[in-house]
């Protein structure tokens, strides 16, 4: 994630394993740089957005982790 290792356990979605690690949010809003993770959890409210593999807007609830992904956050943006 942004350059940095994230230990995952398999099945695991990306929201769960940031959310494990620690992370709670990884991305703010462009309007009040409000904080942003893991929300509704099922893929509904676009509030864990993040880019995989060079594609933006993947929703972090969805997006099985697997090793040797590229993940970046989105900060200040709104997808």
């Amino acid at each position: 994630m942004d350059g940095e290792p994230l230990t995952l356990v398999p099945g695991q979605t990306l929201a769960a394993a940031l959310v494990a690690s620690g992370r709670v949010a990884w991305r703010t809003t462009r309007g009040g740089q409000r904080p942003r993770g893991v929300f509704c959890g099922i893929g509904v409210c676009y509030d864990c957005l993040l880019t995989v593999d060079g594609k933006r807007g993947q929703r972090a609830c969805l997006v099985q982790a697997r090793p040797g992904m590229a993940v970046a956050t989105g900060e200040g943006d709104d997808g």
